[in-house]
């Protein structure tokens, strides 16, 4: 049944019992608190979340939610049900994962930051492939999956933690520092000179930027110029074509500096962030992919093909 459809009528004109799309419709709604975050979620619409969970509450006869303006609140007979519907989900997704173990033992999908996925993963995916002859699918996602439900093995995110339910390895430190072309770096003797260049960043790490600055007192610098670029990928290729100067994240620029392409301007003066992590959820498929969460906790660097096979 189409999401849009709501719930099917039987021959009297009585609402059918639910279907498993308006159930899961309210679960997730009820999780998130929102139709938004459910949509998002189970990769549907608003409005299809709204559709299926009225259709749900006609068949009970009841309202599930309180509508409100910041959200959704749950009724006591909303309450009531949960426990049981997310219960039922989880041993669903508990199954459904079993499943996919026996039927695509050499499958491996890996979720990540996109640019995790672009700049660290993808010069490191012929080698992981060939060194354990697997099908890899990755997921490039700005927020972290939901590992108890989505068919995510592994995740490829900076942060200071794991989230719940997931334990994690730290892969590789993501300390940040400034790093342009070296006919730029040659202007650049002191953290002072960056109020001439331009400063390039990922749109989303805004911050990046003022901390580093602050840090080698300079936190009053005014740049002659800013480009900010929704992908941190983006941010990278123009500091490549020497548009200006990129606060760096070690992880992500880690290649162009070995190659020499891109150059530390200032040396060693850099900025502790959180660390680049592989995350390893809780009761999943730990064993079948121990050799695998190895080699990538030992470097996994591109060129090394060496690995146990994963059976």
């Amino acid at each position: 049944m189409a999401w849009s459809e709501g719930l099917a009528m039987d021959q009297g004109g009585r609402p059918s019992p639910p279907s498993l799309n308006a159930l899961r419709a309210f679960e997730a709604a009820a999780r998130h608190g929102s139709y938004v975050g459910a949509a998002k979620e189970l990769h549907v619409t608003p409005a299809a979340i709204g559709t299926q969970v009225k259709g749900l509450e006609a068949w009970l006869g009841r309202p599930l939610f309180h509508r409100l303006a910041n959200g959704l609140v749950l009724t006591p007979e909303g309450r009531d049900v949960l426990p049981s519907l997310s219960a039922a989900f989880d041993a669903l997704n508990g199954a459904v994962r079993a499943m996919r173990a026996v039927g695509r033992p050499r499958s491996l999908t890996i979720a990540a930051l996109p640019c995790i996925a672009q700049l660290w993963l993808a010069p490191r995916l012929p080698d992981l492939q060939a060194a354990f002859d697997l099908d890899v699918t990755i997921l490039t996602r700005d927020e972290q999956p939901d590992y108890a439900r989505d068919l995510v093995d592994l995740g490829l995110y900076i942060g200071d933690a794991a989230p719940a339910g997931c334990t994690s390895v730290v892969l590789a430190r993501d300390d940040l520092f400034p790093v342009c072309t070296p006919a730029l770096a040659a202007g650049l003797r002191h953290p002072g000179d960056l109020a001439g260049a331009t400063l390039l960043h990922d749109s989303v790490w805004r911050a990046d930027w003022p901390r580093w600055l602050a840090a080698h007192g300079a936190g009053a610098l005014r740049p002659a110029r800013e480009a900010a670029f929704s992908l941190y990928s983006l941010a990278l290729d123009a500091a490549l074509a020497g548009s200006g100067v990129l606060i760096g994240h070690r992880a992500l620029v880690a290649g162009a500096l070995g190659r020499g392409r891109l150059v530390a301007p200032f040396g060693d003066r850099a900025v502790a962030g959180p660390p680049l992590r592989l995350i390893v959820p809780e009761g999943g498929e730990g064993m079948r992919l121990a050799p695998v969460i190895r080699w990538l906790s030992e470097g996994g660097e591109p060129g090394r093909r060496d690995g146990p096979p994963v059976t």
